[in-house]
């Protein structure tokens, strides 16, 4: 499957890289942590096997494999989160490889991990085909490849949308909510897999209220960031009132607190 030729992926990678740099990615990760227990309790990486954790953020997905005594890898192109994500581990015991890498030309052989996982992370990936072609590369055939993806519906959804619409992405890329689609992963991994299962999951986020929530993501998400500062002074606070409502409709909490709703795929692959 190729990407489209129109589309400059070198650029586009190196201006999304900026975006996730902004911030702090972590304060936002906390929420994924469960996303990345269900993910590894589906994929069952057991000790010794090689697995690697791509677009791992500060770590979390990688640290859980660690707990099982897995030989884990976690890349991420973001250095000051490969920095978190190793003092994460050092301060756990665990001898983690973490390094500076972009999905899309993972620095691997061939057939070198047993288990791929990614939460909330390859799915961003501007070349979409180039980064699955790369993680079906790394993995091993009988190896298992698991994903946490955002829906298109639901709070992640929504969230998404609503962030696009003051900071619309580049004009040609497919969206990341595309791999949490049939059609999606079909087009995606179909070709190099012999066995695929998904099902949505519900990870509930933690907030003191909706508004700390959207403190939150103003304060340390990237992406938020930099639309609310492309929105400019006449339209932020009216982007603000957006995320605001969106966190209220999927806000599950009675008490005057937020617990959010949030949807995900969860998909479990066996490398062909």
């Amino acid at each position: 499957m190729s990407e489209k030729p129109e589309v400059d992926y070198q650029a586009v990678t190196a201006r999304q890289q900026e975006v996730w740099a902004s911030g702090d990615f972590h304060e936002i990760a906390r929420q994924n942590v469960v996303m990345a227990e269900a993910l590894c309790a589906a994929v069952d990486p057991h000790g010794g096997e090689r697995a690697l954790d791509i677009a791992c953020g500060s770590g979390t997905a990688a640290l859980v494999a660690a707990r099982r005594y897995c030989e884990v890898t976690g890349i991420d192109y973001v250095p000051a989160l490969i920095e978190r994500a190793r003092q994460r581990a050092a301060s756990e015991g665990f001898e983690v490889d973490f390094r500076v890498a972009d999905a899309q030309a993972l620095p691997f052989p061939d057939a070198h991990f047993d288990a791929v996982l990614s939460v909330y992370g390859v799915q961003f990936a501007p070349a979409q085909a180039r980064a699955a072609d790369e993680m079906l590369r790394v993995c091993r055939p009988g190896g298992r490849i698991g994903l946490a993806t955002p829906l298109p519906k639901g709070w992640s959804g929504d969230f998404f949308a609503t962030n696009a619409r003051y900071m619309p992405p580049p004009p040609g890329l497919h969206p990341p909510l595309r791999w949490g689609t049939e059609a999606g992963l079909d087009a995606l991994l179909g070709a190099g897999i012999r066995t695929i299962e998904s099902e949505e999951r519900i990870a509930l986020q933690y907030y003191r209220s909706v508004d700390h929530a959207v403190e939150v993501f103003l304060r340390y998400f990237g992406p938020v960031m930099r639309a609310s500062d492309a929105a400019g002074e006449q339209r932020r606070e009216r982007f603000r009132s957006d995320l605001h409502e969106v966190f209220s409709r999927y806000n599950r909490a009675t008490d005057g607190t937020a617990v959010v709703e949030n949807r995900y795929l969860l998909t479990l692959a066996t490398r062909a």
